[in-house]
């Protein structure tokens, strides 16, 4: 008699359980979707890399120069680099125990090879790493843009 009154009692609930209907109403602001429409119609656009309008930054590669757990070192090493590579970025990141200087966004990895070979005499241990990069800057003149 027991186990038929568990059993009705737990026929009961799990039917309760599953009876439940809801709605869902989402509260957002209005300019949410007009943005989104014009983030569309940039990417949208016939390929052509337009001035002013944002690029979308995409997985590449970046070298590593240097590795270590001394932090002055780490920055010397950076501004060694900057010296000699004024146009290149460098990017100084902490895993513990280590700090890792990684220059460079370059999209394909043979530019991250090129830029090895030159390297090698200067710095002897490098690596590539695929990571996301920074999108390109571009350069645009102004009387271009009229």
């Amino acid at each position: 008699m027991k186990y038929v009154f568990t059993f009705i009692g737990c026929l009961l609930l799990s039917v309760a359980a599953f009876a439940q209907k809801g709605e869902v109403i989402v509260v957002k602001d209005p300019l949410i979707d007009s943005l989104i429409a014009k983030r569309a119609e940039v990417y949208r656009s016939s390929g052509e890399v337009k001035p002013n309008k944002p690029i979308i930054s995409a997985y590449g590669y970046r070298v590593q120069i240097f590795y270590g757990s001394d932090r002055r070192e780490v920055f010397n090493q950076q501004s060694r680099f900057k010296s000699s590579y004024p146009k290149l970025n460098s990017y100084i990141t902490y895993k513990e125990p280590n700090y890792y200087v990684r220059v460079g966004d370059f999209r394909t990895r043979l530019e991250a090879q090129r830029l090895i070979s030159e390297l090698r005499p200067s710095f002897p241990t490098l690596f590539i790493f695929r990571e996301k990069i920074n999108a390109p800057t571009l350069e645009t003149n102004p009387d271009d843009q009229k």
